[in-house]
């Protein structure tokens, strides 16, 4: 019996998510240049030819990994602001930010070692930069988050915020086992989420 689209459909995705996978755990323990599809394919279990099916060649599956945060970040930020309230708000990117790197500590790690990368890499460097320009945007409408809680000076709170957050994810994402992140996301809501 043939299989149905949907089924087709879910095959693919299983089959790009498996590639993408593959493709984050190599560039992040071999770096990007030292990474050829042969390897991307070898790790993922597929054949090259089937991988240049769903991938035009190793900077396309960069483009996606960054595109996927991206969307990542974008989902956060838009479901954050349709919160009612600035503290709700707040909350949710805090909520968001540590849930995520619950589910996915790889994740953030291999997204802070491509900001990390040395910038004579063009490649690396050019979606690194689109990286930190969107989290540029997203500062400055958490900034404004901020400014209708009634801090004080929201832009010093805002940067304060984000690296506690930054902070919690790396030690979280060293130390998976062991870090009290339900503990200490509390204390960061206790900390953020009023005037």
């Amino acid at each position: 019996m043939p299989r149905t689209p949907a089924e087709n459909e879910r095959i693919r995705q299983a089959t790009k998510e498996q590639i993408l996978k593959a493709a984050m755990e190599l560039f992040f323990s071999k770096g990007y240049h030292a990474t050829s599809i042969d390897d991307v394919a070898k790790t993922a279990k597929i054949s090259k030819g089937l991988l240049y099916h769903y991938f035009k060649g190793k900077e396309d599956l960069m483009a996606a990994l960054v595109d996927m945060r991206l969307h990542d970040l974008l989902f956060v930020m838009e479901a954050a602001a349709a919160k009612p309230t600035p503290a709700e708000q707040i909350r949710h990117i805090a909520e968001g930010a540590l849930e995520d790197v619950r589910r996915k500590p790889e994740v953030f790690r291999f997204y802070l070692n491509l900001f990390t990368q040395p910038r004579l890499d063009p490649v690396v460097a050019k979606y690194s930069q689109r990286l930190m320009d969107e989290q540029e945007k997203q500062f400055e409408v958490q900034t404004e988050m901020f400014t209708k809680l009634g801090v004080a000076n929201p832009r010093k709170r805002s940067i304060y915020f984000s690296s506690t957050l930054q902070g919690i994810m790396l030690m979280f994402s060293t130390y998976p086992n062991t870090f009290p992140l339900d503990e200490v996301k509390a204390q960061v809501i206790e900390e953020f989420c009023s005037p």
